[in-house]
């Protein structure tokens, strides 16, 4: 795969719903449902994929939180590269060949995750409910990692307020919705925040993918993790206009 290829990885993007239907063929009363731990791992390699191939990044991909089957991963996702590249056309060898081993990738990562999954024992329908509970906010929800500035996790209001998909958004680099001039403030307010567990409230102007201006009301709260710590961000449109 060539480092950087951002022209294959417009066309994954802009084709995954057509993936997506192309899969749906495929698999028949086999596809899982939208609520299944594998649905959510395909989920995460989409945009693990769609970032690897954008990149040439060899970032590990988002775990947190998956307790999946691994075979059905597997297969899931053989099934889905299948899907691109019958859509793909002249396209076809160089979807496979980027894909496949992203693919393989995924799964030897979940596969490393498995001692500690088991650990931490079945997952629960209670997680399943807050997350989708989460899904159905209205405000905007982003999980950032505030150590590499990614977005690890988003529900659909971000997605709409920002004008990406959800799976769009996930591994993103936050930095790239924020504009110019408000980045100092937000990431000092963010600073403040893993100084301690207060919540913080500001208004902030955000920048989406179209590259208009939105202004939001942000509260940040603190989440710390074994392995690192997220700022989790809702994000409440305002009526304001102008620029930063």
């Amino acid at each position: 795969m060539a480092a950087g290829d951002r022209t294959l990885a417009a066309w994954l993007v802009a084709q995954r719903r057509a993936t997506e239907q192309a899969l749906a063929v495929r698999l028949g009363e086999k596809l899982p449902a939208r609520s299944a731990p594998e649905t959510e791992a395909l989920r995460r390699f989409r945009s693990f994929a769609a970032r690897a191939v954008l990149t040439g990044a060899t970032t590990p991909p988002a775990l947190d939180g998956l307790r999946p089957s691994e075979a059905r991963v597997a297969a899931l996702l053989q099934e889905w590269v299948e899907a691109a590249v019958q859509i793909a056309g002249p396209r076809a060898d160089a979807v496979r060949t980027a894909l496949e081993p992203l693919a393989q990738r995924f799964c030897a990562a979940l596969r490393d995750t498995a001692p500690a999954r088991r650990r931490s024992g079945t997952p629960r329908a209670a997680g399943r409910a807050v997350r989708a509970a989460i899904d159905r906010v209205a405000d905007g929800y982003l999980a950032i990692d505030v150590d590499t500035r990614t977005i690890v996790d988003a529900n659909p209001a971000a997605g709409a307020l920002l004008g990406a998909e959800r799976d769009a958004l996930l591994g993103a680099d936050a930095d790239g919705f924020l504009p110019e001039a408000g980045r100092e403030g937000f990431w000092t307010q963010l600073d403040a925040l893993c100084e301690s567990d207060d919540t913080r409230r500001f208004p902030a102007w955000l920048r989406d993918r179209g590259g208009s201006l939105v202004s939001v009301e942000v509260s940040l709260t603190r989440y710390a993790r074994r392995t690192r710590t997220l700022a989790l961000a809702l994000l409440r449109p305002r009526n304001g206009f102008g620029a930063p």
